[in-house]
């Protein structure tokens, strides 16, 4: 892979100077704080009525949880993982061993979360989130039961949903366009520092 290759394959990638004002300023906060523009940023601004919405949900989500950053990312990995998600699995598995400080764990998530170095609170959490994802109609009350008896409140269990719901969402939004990852991805988070 090299720098060169597109954001998305399946649609024109917007000339980021073209875009509307709040866009582009969000653009670039993005790529101020990164080092690099993540191609997600690129690709949703295809359609700017979109990306408004998907970028106010996905904020609300990382900043307005009961769960910590690493809970959020590690659920991001694992149903990405399910999900066949190059795009998310790469760019989130970055930001998981960044946060859990991790430089193995989101490789584990994404391919067998069940076998993953994590606590027993982290796999009902997992589980709970897979099973959403691939199992939705057979979520029932003794799944919260077992997060509860792990200590997730009502509102934790919202967030897990809702995190796994939203990436559902995300996966299938990168297989429509063909998002391609960043090839900076590939190496944050990679020493035992959780530093690129």
């Amino acid at each position: 892979m090299t720098s060169a290759e597109p954001a998305m394959r399946r649609f024109e990638v917007p000339d980021v100077d073209d875009l509307p004002d709040d866009l582009r300023e969000r653009i670039e906060e993005e790529t101020e704080r990164a080092g690099f523009t993540p191609n997600v940023f690129r690709a949703l601004a295809y359609r700017p009525s979109h990306f408004r919405a998907f970028f106010a949900y996905h904020d609300a989500l990382v900043e307005w949880t009961e769960l910590e950053r690493e809970e959020v990312e590690m659920i991001v990995v694992a149903v990405s993982g399910a999900n066949d998600c190059l795009y998310c699995v790469v760019a989130h598995g970055a930001l998981c061993r960044i946060y859990a400080e991790d430089p193995h764990l989101a490789e584990q998530l994404a391919t067998n979360h069940r076998t993953a170095n994590v606590g027993d609170a982290h796999l009902a959490m997992l589980d709970f989130a897979v099973k959403l994802t691939e199992q939705p109609a057979e979520i029932g009350e003794d799944d919260f039961a077992r997060l509860e008896d792990h200590g997730f409140s009502r509102r934790a269990i919202w967030d897990i949903g809702s995190v796994a719901a939203f990436f559902a969402l995300s996966n299938r939004l990168a297989h429509l366009a063909d998002i391609r990852p960043n090839a900076e991805f590939y190496d944050l988070g990679r020493d035992q520092n959780g530093n690129g």
